[in-house]
């Protein structure tokens, strides 16, 4: 039987991009909060008083001006219409409060730095190397200490990883097209090749992969293979990479 461990949180991807986020302040933690939204490609509103920006929130502002719409004034109920994400850096817990109640009224996800019990989410310490995205989160009980171990992990992690993975990415995309489909045995082989295609090649040689490498290993080890050694065919690299 399968051992579950109680108390987690559910750590997804989630896509934001296109999807409007409302930063309520514009401090030092909202400077942080602003710099992850926008890394997912989404708009923002942003309310605060403009003599309580960070340097690093009026620096994002003029960066971003298609991106972050700013409003230099306190939280209006208003500003949580069309809101898809709901973030709260302010030192006013009762307006945290209310922010968050209102919030749940239209069922929209809210983070409220700094109270743990009241937030629908948690911000982890993030490891990031192009599309690589690795997140410590201790549910809310050390932020800190998230940090800390996020180092020690950074440390160890092989430098060509986020490139390794992006060719990877390139790969499977070109697969699809020249055998398209959903489902089914086709879909089945696909997974088993780029499978072994992942397991027999190093992080190194997945970095190095340029597009005559993964043309010929697509020419010679997908379409030219029986479907009973396309994953055998995986392991022609010797001679791409010559």
């Amino acid at each position: 039987m399968t051992s579950i461990q109680p108390g987690g949180s559910l750590i997804i991807a989630w896509q934001l991009k296109y999807k409007h986020v409302l930063v309520v302040g514009g401090g030092d933690v909202a400077a942080g909060r602003l710099q992850s939204v926008l890394a997912t490609d989404a708009t923002v509103s942003l309310i605060a008083p403009r003599d309580r920006l960070h340097p690093t929130v009026v620096a994002l502002i003029k960066q971003f001006p298609q991106r972050v719409s700013y409003r230099d004034r306190a939280f209006k109920d208003a500003d949580l219409d069309d809101a898809s994400l709901v973030l709260t850096c302010i030192d006013d817990i009762d307006t945290s409060r209310r922010i968050v109640e209102l919030c749940r009224a239209r069922r929209v996800p809210v983070n409220a730095a700094d109270i743990p019990n009241l937030c629908d989410f948690y911000f982890g310490s993030q490891i990031r190397q192009g599309p690589l995205q690795i997140m410590i989160s201790t549910n809310g009980n050390g932020p800190k200490l998230a940090n800390i171990i996020r180092r020690r992990i950074e440390a160890t992690l092989p430098p060509h990883a986020g490139k390794a993975i992006e060719n990877v990415g390139l790969l499977r995309a070109k697969l699809r097209q020249r055998a398209p489909g959903t489902g089914g045995e086709l879909s089945k082989a696909r997974m088993s090749w780029m499978s072994q295609v992942c397991e027999s090649w190093s992080l190194d040689e997945l970095a190095l992969m340029d597009e005559r490498i993964m043309e010929r290993l697509l020419a010679d080890g997908w379409e030219l293979a029986a479907d009973k050694k396309r994953v055998e065919a995986s392991t022609t690299k010797p001679q791409l990479m010559a």
